[in-house]
């Protein structure tokens, strides 16, 4: 069982994370603006060109975790983007604005793989449940903290507020870093690690990752439950994308109403998410997971339904209902997810794993924008029948991959102690067989 000490570490490092976060987001693109004079059009473009270099450091951190351990490279992904805030207010031209933000690229694309892995390697079975789910109430705290605290800050008017926001976050960055540098790792990646650091002591074969990226591509399961995520990945955008357009120009809602919605996902997520998963624990990750998305597409088909509503009040009414519902679907499927992923990958290669799962995440997030916006212009109605028809495949493909999957995957109470797991995966996977939910 996770001790108190580290949840209670942890839990710090993302609160001081998401605030530094959440301060910083609002105003990325006000931020550079701001400070070189670029029209903001150019400052969007030079962005997306260095965030790009995300998608390269995704696949070298994974193979950075299975080497030296996932805490060591969390802890190294921290201090790099702690840095490149911290050359933020020195920005004077396009070139050193592309520097960078491209190192703070860097910096957030090794983030996903080593912190889902450092989770798995702190957290066993059904704590890993409720650590990610904690950690994505208290990050959706921390990122609306940070949004006020940033919106207050700007309401003074000062031009020094853009440069103090930005230092504050790097500060909490470097923050995060000292906080999980703390915590400490019981055995698995970061003892093999060490081990492989000894002099004359090479590391086990497994631990080194032999066969690099080839390992996770023969794993056709792994592939499956990776390549079923795109949907629904697809999915999460829409509440930054398409939503706000789609509320505000397809059916007449006031702009102020985007934050409303936006507030009710958030503050939802930050009261709902931690009571919701302690009673999601005791059904199969996969169920959860299936159940989820299926929500996702009824909230979509809600969406949909509402460009035909005639009654503002009404319409109304169904944006809110629709949001909830969307929210709903948000707290089944996320961190159950994440315990189900990083527990079907194995241990010795985690990290490479992790990083090709991350690619559901990355394209889908990068794509959205233009993907999103084009289907919209197209015909709005189309693209939510299209995300629901998305969605709802992700949940019959899981539903699908449950018995090909590790029990301790499906199953949050099964052991993953190397001794126990061979006879608790053949009971479990007998289990599995079984109709209805445990």
């Amino acid at each position: 069982m996770i001790r108190p000490s580290t949840r209670v570490r942890y839990m710090a490092g993302m609160v001081v994370d998401s605030t530094g976060s959440g301060m910083y987001l609002p105003l990325s693109l006000l931020f550079f603006h701001h400070v070189t004079g670029l029209p903001i059009e150019r400052v969007g473009v030079i962005m997306t060109a260095a965030a790009l270099f995300s998608l390269v450091a995704n696949p070298i951190a994974g193979v950075l975790v299975d080497r030296f351990g996932a805490r060591a490279v969390v802890v190294g992904g921290y201090l790099v983007r702690a840095v490149g805030f911290a050359a933020y207010p020195l920005v004077d031209s396009p070139l050193t604005m592309f520097l960078a933000v491209a190192l703070v690229a860097l910096g957030d694309g090794s983030y996903p793989p080593s912190i889902q892995s450092f989770v798995a390697a702190i957290a066993r079975g059904a704590d890993r449940d409720r650590l990610l789910a904690a950690q994505r109430s208290l990050r959706n705290a921390g990122l609306g903290a940070g949004g006020l605290i940033a919106g207050a800050a700007l309401g003074l008017g000062s031009e020094a507020a853009y440069r103090v926001i930005v230092l504050v976050s790097a500060a909490a960055f470097a923050g995060a870093a000292l906080i999980l540098r703390t915590i400490p790792v019981p055995g698995g990646q970061d003892r093999a690690a060490g081990r492989a650091g000894a002099a004359g002591t090479p590391a086990p074969a497994a631990a080194r990752g032999s066969g690099g990226y080839r390992l996770v591509l023969r794993d056709r399961t792994f592939l499956a439950l990776t390549l079923q995520n795109v949907p629904t990945a697809f999915g999460y955008m829409v509440l930054s994308v398409a939503l706000p357009v789609y509320v505000t120009q397809e059916l007449d809602v006031s702009a102020s109403l985007v934050g409303v919605l936006y507030a009710v996902n958030t503050v939802g997520i930050a009261l709902l998410q931690i009571p919701v998963t302690r009673r999601l624990i005791r059904y199969r990750r996969t169920r959860t997971v299936a159940a989820g998305a299926a929500t996702f597409g009824a909230s979509f088909a809600a969406f949909a339904l509402l460009a035909g509503v005639p009654v503002r009040p009404v319409a109304l009414a169904g944006v809110f209902a629709a949001t909830a519902l969307f929210t709903l679907g948000e707290m089944l499927h996320g961190a159950p997810l994440s315990a189900l992923v990083s527990s079907a990958a194995p241990e010795e290669t985690r990290g490479r794993y992790m990083a090709v799962y991350q690619f559901s995440w990355a394209i889908p997030i990068t794509l959205a924008p233009a993907v999103l916006t084009a289907l919209l212009s197209l015909s709005p109605v189309s693209m939510w029948l299209l995300l629901a028809a998305g969605v709802s495949g992700s949940a019959l493909t899981m539903l699908r991959l449950e018995p090909r999957l590790p029990a301790r995957a499906v199953h949050a109470r099964v052991p993953e102690d190397p001794e126990e797991t061979d006879t608790e995966d053949r009971r479990a996977a007998t289990a599995t067989q079984k109709a209805g939910v445990e």
